[in-house]
């Protein structure tokens, strides 16, 4: 697997596999809105930084995520120091073969050449077991003070990684 910056070829890719993923999640419920921004995935590589992972073999893009810093477009809750990412998505197909923790520990290593000390991301309450346990084995934890939300009903719980009390992490994801 191959984790690299997505290119305007993968663009219709990504925006179908994110949406599906989000709505096999469960997650966009009757927000059709919010599947339309997953879907623009243009306007997140023009104002955030999104990555990819591709199986070298065939080039199929297996999953994907939104990087971003303070004050972005995308930016939900990062403060000045932290970086955050958004919109992790993983194919059904690529479930269970890591792809989800390559793409976090690459935003993990893009937050730290941005020289961010600290990462900080929602996810929603109620997301899959799976990816709680993904985020806290990373050292993830919650910061309950930051929750908020956005809609009615759309409750997001806020987790933040310290960069630097993670250096044996750190220093992994450099490697």
């Amino acid at each position: 697997m191959l984790i690299r910056t997505v290119r305007p070829g993968d663009f219709p890719a990504v925006a179908e596999l994110t949406v599906g993923a989000y709505e096999a999640d469960g997650q966009l419920g009757d927000e059709s809105a919010y599947a339309a921004v997953l879907a623009d995935v243009a306007t997140r590589a023009e104002h955030g930084e999104v990555l990819v992972a591709v199986d070298e073999v065939t080039g199929a893009v297996l999953g994907s995520v939104t990087f971003t810093l303070p004050g972005g477009r995308y930016a939900e809750i990062s403060r000045p120091g932290e970086a955050e990412f958004r919109m992790l998505a993983v194919a059904p197909s690529a479930q269970g073969r890591g792809v989800g923790e390559a793409l976090v520990r690459a935003c993990l290593s893009r937050a730290a050449e941005c020289g961010c000390t600290a990462v900080a991301i929602c996810v929603r309450d109620g997301l899959a077991a799976s990816a709680h346990r993904l985020y806290t084995r990373l050292g993830f934890v919650r910061v309950p003070e930051r929750d908020w939300s956005p809609l009615p009903g759309v409750d997001l719980l806020a987790l933040r990684l310290d960069l630097l009390r993670s250096v044996n992490l750190l220093t992994a994801i450099r490697q």
